[in-house]
């Protein structure tokens, strides 16, 4: 496995306090997203530096909105483009910045093998199609290079987003409940702008693509030692929080 510079790779530990940062980051999501995403992007930094070294990289963050991972990328040396079909959302950070596509993840209007780490985050929970944007994010990558997809479970804990716990109950009576509670939608609505992606799906994917070597699937904000809940169906479900998928291109 390559991987990255020795600094980053020992600035990133998957351990019990990393952790606990970031599940506690979850709090800030809706009241202070850029303190959200920017702790989410300076931890993928870390972790993709494991597979890749992304100095001198090209970067496509597919759902990026307003690039809200810029900052990081480019700090370790990676050319950033980000990608997201909502212009409401690239502009949530203040103007448009250069290097932002308007464009379906579904339908990456990119050549194929075009970059060399196609990167997604909290994204594929929230297109009705969610494994045609998986493989089109492999369509994408060039030989060698990287495709980190990482999404929120719908059965986790987070699942229902800002609808959360009650899409326990069922994702359109916990958007019914919201929107009596709050007086307007949820950002993220059930059946149009959320939908419910398992763990098994991603494992089921993981399997069937031809496209590359599945070199990672794990728990996002688990600690090392915790992954073996993937091995528990059922409990992974509830447990996993967000699962990553890292396929490196044939």
């Amino acid at each position: 496995m390559q991987t990255g510079s020795t600094s980053s790779t020992a600035a990133w530990t998957p351990d019990l306090r990393r952790s606990v940062r970031l599940l506690g980051e979850f709090r800030h999501e809706q009241t202070d997203p850029n303190r959200f995403y920017s702790a989410i992007a300076e931890d993928s930094v870390g972790q993709l530096s494991t597979y890749l070294d992304l100095s001198g990289r090209t970067v496509l963050d597919v759902g990026g909105g307003p690039g809200y991972f810029r900052a990081a990328f480019r700090a370790a040396g990676a050319d950033y483009w980000a990608l997201d079909a909502d212009v409401g959302e690239l502009s949530g950070a203040g103007r448009i910045e250069p290097g932002t596509v308007i464009g379906d993840g579904m339908n990456l209007p990119f050549r194929d093998g075009s970059v060399d780490l196609c990167y997604s985050s909290n994204v594929l929970e929230h297109v009705p199609d969610p494994w045609r944007m998986a493989d089109e994010m492999l369509r994408v990558t060039r030989p060698g290079g990287i495709a980190f997809i990482s999404y929120t479970v719908w059965y986790g804990p987070w699942g229902g987003h800002e609808t959360a716990p009650w899409h326990y109950l069922g994702g359109q009576r916990a958007r019914r409940r919201y929107a009596a509670r709050h007086g307007h939608e949820p950002k993220n609505r059930y059946g149009e702008s959320l939908f419910p992606v398992t763990v098994r799906a991603g494992l089921d994917w993981a399997e069937r693509q031809t496209a590359g070597e599945v070199v990672d699937v794990l728990p996002r904000y688990h600690p090392r030692w915790a992954r073996g809940v993937l091995r528990l169906p059922g409990l992974r479900e509830v447990a996993t929080w967000n699962l990553v998928l890292v396929v490196r291109k044939a």
